[in-house]
This record gives C-alpha cells, sequence and structure tokens, in this order.
C-alpha cells in the first residue's frame, strides 16, 4: 500500500503539474502558451530531482532546460510571425497518432514501471535517491566510456542540427520576404 507521507503528495502535486503542463502543450495552438506549459512541466520535473536528493540537477534542469524554452519563445515569434495569416489546418489521421501514443504509453508502462514496482515483496525495491549521486559522480558518468558518452554526443549532434535547420528556415523566410 502507498504511504501518505510529504514525499508523496509532493510527488503527486509534481505528478499533475507535469501531466497538466504536457496537456497543456499537446492541445493549445498557441506557440507562446505552449512554450509557456512546457516551462510547467519542466518545473514538475525539477522538483522530481529535488524529491530525488539531487539539487545539481534540479538547477541544470531549472537553468537550461527552462532557459532555453524562453529561446524557444524567441524562435517561435520570429520564425512565425508571417505564418499568422494561414488559417487553420486540421489533419485527418489524428486518431493515429491517439493510438501510437497509447501503445507507447503502454509499452512504457510494462518496460519501466512493472519491473521498477511488480516484482519482488514491497521491502525489497531499493529507493531511487540511494543511487542519485552528486555533481562528480555525473560528469564521470557522462564522460567515461561505459557511461553516458555516446547519449551525451548524440544529443548534441542533435541539437546542432536542429540549429543549422533554424537558421535555414529563417534564411529562407527572410528571403521570401524580400
Amino acid at each position: 500500500m502507498i504511504e501518505l507521507n510529504a514525499q508523496t503528495i509532493a510527488f503527486a502535486i509534481l505528478s499533475a503539474l507535469i501531466l497538466g503542463g504536457g496537456l497543456g502543450v499537446v492541445t493549445t495552438r498557441n506557440l507562446v502558451h505552449g512554450a509557456l506549459w512546457l516551462i510547467l512541466s519542466l518545473l514538475g520535473v525539477a522538483g522530481y530531482f529535488v524529491l530525488l536528493s539531487a539539487p545539481f540537477l534540479a538547477a541544470v534542469q531549472v537553468l537550461v532546460y527552462i532557459g532555453a524554452i524562453a529561446i524557444l519563445i524567441v524562435f517561435a515569434v520570429m520564425l512565425t510571425r508571417s505564418m499568422t495569416s494561414l488559417g487553420e489546418v486540421r489533419n485527418r489521421q489524428w486518431w493515429i497518432s491517439a493510438i501510437t501514443v497509447v501503445l507507447l504509453f503502454l509499452l512504457l508502462a510494462v518496460g519501466i514501471i512493472l519491473p521498477v514496482w511488480g516484482r519482488g515483496a514491497p521491502g525489497d525495491v531499493t529507493t531511487l535517491s540511494a543511487t542519485v549521486g552528486g555533481a562528480v559522480e555525473l560528469g564521470e558518468a557522462l564522460v567515461a566510456g561505459d557511461g553516458f558518452v555516446l547519449p551525451f554526443e548524440v544529443a548534441s549532434i542533435l541539437l546542432t542540427a536542429a540549429m543549422i535547420g533554424a537558421i535555414v528556415v529563417a534564411r529562407d523566410e527572410e528571403d521570401g520576404q524580400a
């Protein structure tokens, strides 16, 4: 049974913030409002890090990701100024996306939630806060050959490609208006 204490209540509140923010992101049609909903969701994730006794990761979440959302708002305003005159576009295949999201959620539920909470006696599950290290352990895990160096590099290449794509789109819009 779930024990009702301050951490459980904080977890429930943060989960509601994250899910509500995510729902706001996918349901709003305004880009700026979507970015603000994303900020709310990322603040909830920072709260998770605080609950896990990882204040460094919480600070990084707030500074890097929410700072990046502020830049996203600037890009959204700059790049879509000329597109605001377009009519409302509806996708007739929305139901395919809904089915995909439900299947992905079920896959994640089976693959992540069941191995953590579905096996063994209730006292056998170790807490996540015991395995979370500080900034030194995080740095070593990011640059160690057997750690997270490959996903870290792939993410940096992906972000670089996204930035180049944003520059190309911005230049194409400038050339079309001139």
